[in-house]
């Protein structure tokens, strides 16, 4: 007898979570989750999937990229030159036609992530006034499962309580905005640095402790401040944290001071390659740094990361870190586009070109990945390549194998930058990823990173995100096209063609916070904003399908 269930049979399955490395066995699923095999010997599937000989994961989680909200629509608009050229997906019965480039379009984003196997994937910068504009575009993304970052670090009145050391007052403003903005974490960008940016001409703060023009306030101040809120409100994801002085040389001094600002609070720094660099701005020397910093992640639990790894090629550079968007213009001599969010946020965007014979190019490639390959725990390092800025995600093909294939990372080494050849931690580094660990660092490990009891796992109870590939000496051509994508129980992806429509569900918290703070904030809305505080909140309306993640007390 039938009683609703699918049953992949017989596959190869990595599932960290529950300790299943490479175990055959089945995987049963109904009404969107797994389930236990059911015991009565009587029940028989709906359908089932014949994964004999085949590789079970569930299905990708990516943590950091940007993929919804005006800077990626201002994106697509300012780059007509490479949409000319791009790829296009066709329309089909149960697709939307779309276009691709480094920055793709809504529906192209959510058919391509889940051709490779993705499921879940989270926006990693946006303004909360530009909330209700990326809840729209998350409307128009297919395939997928996703939430997005507030951003948190130029806030004119985080960086005001901060200063004023007002923790009770903070910690209540941010539970208000997330829940008011519908968003999952608080994340930082250069914190104070936009700020001073935007309100001096070439201004930015170049350490922890220079006061933020007109706030007093210090970017240590900020992160420290805004790491104890996130822990008193109980968020599933710690603080995320865009360090100051991003892609400059010297830099990682910057990023292990950040490290310690949290004073061993919950903290995840995100595209840390882009943190980790050696040399002089004067002396236009670079190089890596990353043995020091992953040597303090690794000693210190409290610590996360994900990586930003570098693709040759040419790609966009989006970034809430607006004085970041005016140096690569003139780094690249090229088009940009700036925007000031008012009280809140900063953005640039310019096209770039990473060259595998230029050093510094060079050195951001192999950087990425000597942070991959030297955390010792597979758990606390996430892939990403921040996409777009360091490339698209459709090269996460590519990295599993870099990381898989000794020989191969080796033969591409030989093709850079002789000064990197010679200096890179890569030459000397003999470790290969697992089946096992590829299904951590972009599975597994971003779920717990992220506090998302329910992905990146399957065990009973799980959201029945699954991925089946079929195993190929090649780890690249392997994770390029699945067999099957499964999403909450369907079959969404079948030899790389979608079979089934499906949009996903928004990922956001909605946490506790004092409310006698709501007058407060009324009252210094009314007076400096240009909307009103009543038409600020994001409504219900505007999420087609939601799911709130609950919070739990940390402090």
């Amino acid at each position: 007898m039938s009683h609703g269930y699918l049953k992949i049979a017989g596959g190869t399955v990595y599932d960290p979570t529950n300790g299943v490395d490479g175990v055959v066995q089945d995987v049963w699923v109904r009404d969107g989750r797994i389930v236990a095999p059911p015991t009565d010997p009587d029940v028989r599937p709906d359908r089932t999937i014949d994964a004999v000989g085949m590789v079970v994961m569930p299905g990708g989680i990516d943590m950091h990229c940007h993929i919804a909200g005006p800077k990626v629509n201002t994106a697509r608009k300012m780059r007509p030159e490479e949409k000319r050229k791009a790829a296009v997906v066709r329309r089909t019965a149960t697709t939307h036609s779309g276009t691709m480039g480094s920055v793709p379009s809504t529906f192209a984003t959510g058919y391509k992530y889940a051709g490779l196997g993705y499921t879940t994937a989270f926006d990693a910068a946006v303004p909360p006034l530009s909330a209700r504009h990326t809840h729209e575009e998350f409307a128009d993304t297919p395939c997928l499962d996703k939430g997005f970052y507030v951003l948190m670090g130029n806030n004119h009145y985080v960086m005001q309580c901060a200063a004023a050391g007002e923790q009770e007052k903070l910690n209540a403003f941010v539970g208000w905005l997330l829940g008011a903005a519908k968003g999952y974490a608080c994340k930082l960008v250069n914190p104070g640095g936009v700020e001073e940016w935007k309100s001096r001409q070439a201004g930015n703060v170049h350490d922890l402790d220079t006061p933020v023009d007109h706030f007093n306030v210090t970017p240590r101040t900020i992160i420290r401040s805004l790491a104890h809120a996130v822990d008193a409100l109980g968020l599933p994801h710690p603080v995320h944290v865009h360090a100051n002085n991003l892609g400059l040389p010297g830099n990682w001094t910057t990023t292990l001071e950040t490290m310690r600002a949290l004073e061993g609070r919950r903290g995840h720094l995100t595209h840390i390659q882009f943190h980790s660099y050696d040399g002089d701005p004067d002396a236009q020397s670079f190089g890596s740094q990353v043995a020091p910093l992953a040597e303090y992640v690794n000693e210190h639990n409290n610590l996360t990361v994900d990586v930003g790894q570098v693709v040759f090629g040419k790609t966009t550079s989006m970034t809430g870190d607006g004085p970041l968007g005016y140096f690569l213009s003139n780094v690249y001599n090229t088009k940009w586009f700036s925007s000031d969010t008012e009280m809140e946020a900063g953005c640039g965007i310019a096209p770039i070109e990473y060259r595998n014979k230029s050093l510094v190019h060079s050195w951001q490639w192999a950087i990425g990945l000597e942070w991959y390959l030297t955390v010792n725990d597979p758990w606390r390092v996430a892939m990403s390549t921040d996409h777009p800025n360091g490339g698209a995600f459709l090269a996460y093909p590519q990295i599993i194998r870099l990381l898989m294939d000794r020989d191969y990372r080796r033969d591409l080494l030989k093709t850079v930058h002789r000064g990197v050849r010679e200096n890179s931690l890569l030459k000397d580094i003999d470790r290969e990823y697992t089946l096992s660990e590829i299904a951590i660092i972009t599975r597994a490990g971003p779920a717990r990173i992220l506090g998302l009891t329910n992905k990146g796992d399957l065990g009973p109870g799980a959201d029945a995100d699954v991925t089946i590939y079929t195993p190929h000496e090649d780890k690249q051509q392997m994770f390029e096209l699945p067999r099957y994508v499964i999403k909450s129980g369907e079959l969404l992806v079948e030899h790389g063609d979608i079979r089934h429509e499906h949009l996903g569900r928004t990922l956001h918290v909605q946490p506790e916070y004092d409310t006698g703070v709501e007058s407060d904030i009324a009252e210094w809305f009314e007076q400096y904003y240009s909307i009103r505080w009543r038409n600020y909140p994001v409504g219900d309306e505007y999420l087609h399908d939601s799911e709130v993640i609950p919070t739990r007390k940390f402090l």
